[in-house]
C-alpha cells in the first residue's frame, strides 16, 4: 500500500489535474481538448468578473490559449454539455457513460416530473425547433407580465432546460456564451441507445476516472466528483480494487482508505521519490476541480475557502469574487480581481495572504508574473494591485508585476 504525505497527496492531485508546471508556449485545439480530458469535465459558470470560469479553469492550465478554441471544440462535437459534477462541459467520447445515466433516470427527479406535469408547453418547443432547426432561451419572451418559476423565466425557456436534462436536446454550440439547443437527433444523428453500458459498468467507469482526476483520493472524495452517492461509490470502488485498475493507497493524517489509479504508477514513484515537485504559480476559479470541493480543500491545503459573490456585501470578508493563489503546492491566499477590459487595466482590488506565509522575494516575482501573464491573456497590460493584506505587499506585487 503506497503512502503519501499530505504535501504528496497535493502534489499528486496538481499533477493530475495539469498544474504542476508551467505550459507550453502555443496552445492547439487539442490541448485544450486534452486538458478537459484530463480534468474529467470542466463546470460551467457564467459570473464573468475576470473571465467565465471555465475559459479561466483552462488559463491556469494553459497559460496564453485562445478562448474561442473552447468555443470550436462544443461547435465540432468534441465536447457536450451535461450535468457531471455541476452543469459541465465532457468529452464526446464519454457521451455513452452519460447517456446511460439519462436513460436510467435516477437523477433529476424533479425535472422529470416537471416534464411529465407540463407536456403541453414540452411538446410546444419541440414543435418550434422541428420548425426551426434550433432554439435559444431568448427566443421565447414572456407577455403575460408574470414571473417565471425559474429565475423569472418563462414556461418554455424551463421546458428547455427540461428536454436538455432529460436527454431530448443537446447544446449544438455557444454564440455569446448563450446556448443554442438543437435535437439530440441532429447533434449525434449517427448515435444508438444500445450503446450504453449498463448502469454499475458506468458507475465503476466515472468513479475510476474520479479517482484517476484526484491523484491520490481519499474515500470520502470520491462520490463528489461526478455526484454519486457514497455507498454505490463505495461499492464500485471494491470492484476496481479487485479489478487492479485502483489501487489501495493512505494519506497520513487522514483516517481511511484512499485510491489511486493504476496510470498514475509512475506519477506516484516520481512524487515519492522526490522528483517530480510543483512548481507552478497561478489563480483558480472558484470552480476549478482542485478547490471545488471545499472539505478536501482544507484537508489537503489547509485552504478555507468561500465564495462570497452569494453572501451580502456587508458580510463579505474578501472580496465579491476571489480566486485562490497556487504557489507551487500550496494555496497562499486569494485575490478580488477585475479586468477593466475598455481602460486595459487589471485591477486587483485586495490581495490576501494566509495567516503566517512568508512574503519572500521568490514568491513575490511569481506572484508578479502570474499576474502580468493572467493580465496580457485579457489584454488588460497595466496591473494594479489596490491594498494587501501584508504591508507592503500591494506595491512589491504591483512592481514585480510590470
Amino acid at each position: 500500500m503506497l503512502t503519501f504525505s499530505i504535501p504528496q497527496a497535493r502534489t499528486m492531485l496538481l499533477a493530475a489535474q495539469g498544474l504542476c508546471a508551467d505550459p507550453q508556449p502555443s496552445i492547439t485545439e487539442d490541448d485544450v481538448y486534452n486538458a478537459i480530458v484530463r480534468m474529467g469535465v470542466l463546470q460551467i459558470d457564467t459570473i464573468h468578473v475576470v473571465a467565465r470560469s471555465p475559459y479561466l479553469v483552462l488559463w491556469s492550465r494553459l497559460g496564453a490559449y485562445a478562448p474561442d478554441l473552447l468555443d470550436k471544440l462544443l461547435a465540432s462535437g468534441r465536447l457536450f454539455e451535461y450535468w457531471a459534477h455541476e452543469a459541465c462541459f465532457i468529452p464526446t467520447e464519454d457521451f455513452a457513460l452519460h447517456r446511460r445515466l439519462i436513460i436510467d433516470k435516477r437523477r433529476h427527479p424533479g425535472i422529470w416530473r416537471w416534464h411529465k406535469a407540463n407536456e403541453a408547453t414540452v411538446q410546444r418547443v419541440l414543435e418550434f425547433i422541428q420548425e426551426n432547426g434550433e432554439a435559444r432561451s431568448s427566443d421565447f419572451k414572456r407577455t403575460d407580465g408574470k414571473s417565471g418559476a425559474w429565475w423569472n423565466w418563462t414556461d418554455e425557456k424551463i421546458a428547455l432546460e427540461s428536454l436538455h436534462t432529460t436527454g431530448e436536446l443537446m447544446i449544438r454550440e455557444r454564440q455569446r456564451f448563450q446556448r443554442v439547443y438543437a435535437h439530440r437527433t441532429t447533434v449525434l444523428p449517427d448515435w444508438n441507445d444500445d450503446c450504453c453500458p449498463p448502469y454499475d459498468a458506468v458507475l465503476e467507469a466515472l468513479t475510476a476516472k474520479a479517482v484517476r482526476c484526484l491523484g491520490v483520493a481519499h474515500e470520502k472524495w470520491v462520490a463528489d466528483y461526478y455526484r454519486f452517492l457514497k455507498a454505490e461509490t463505495v461499492k464500485a470502488l471494491k470492484v476496481l480494487v479487485d479489478s487492479g485498475e485502483v489501487l489501495l493507497a493512505q494519506i497520513e493524517g487522514l483516517p481511511g482508505r484512499a485510491y489511486i489509479h493504476k496510470d498514475h504508477l509512475q506519477t506516484s514513484d516520481a512524487v515519492l521519490s522526490g522528483s517530480l515537485a510543483a512548481t507552478r504559480t497561478t489563480f483558480l476559479s472558484p470552480f476549478d476541480p482542485v478547490v471545488w470541493d471545499r472539505a478536501r480543500g482544507r484537508e489537503l491545503f489547509d485552504f478555507d475557502y468561500t465564495i462570497e459573490c452569494y453572501t451580502p456585501q456587508a458580510k463579505r470578508k474578501f472580496g465579491y469574487f476571489t480566486l485562490p493563489i497556487l504557489y507551487k503546492d500550496r494555496l497562499i491566499g486569494r485575490l478580488d480581481a477585475k479586468a477593466h477590459r475598455a481602460d486595459k487595466l487589471f485591477e486587483v482590488k485586495s490581495l490576501h495572504f494566509e495567516e503566517g506565509f512568508e512574503l519572500h522575494d521568490e514568491a513575490v516575482a511569481a506572484l508578479g508574473g502570474a499576474l502580468r501573464e493572467c493580465a496580457a491573456w485579457h489584454k488588460t497590460p497595466q496591473v494594479k494591485v489596490v491594498k494587501a493584506s501584508i504591508p507592503g505587499a500591494a506595491r512589491r506585487v504591483t512592481s514585480a508585476s510590470s
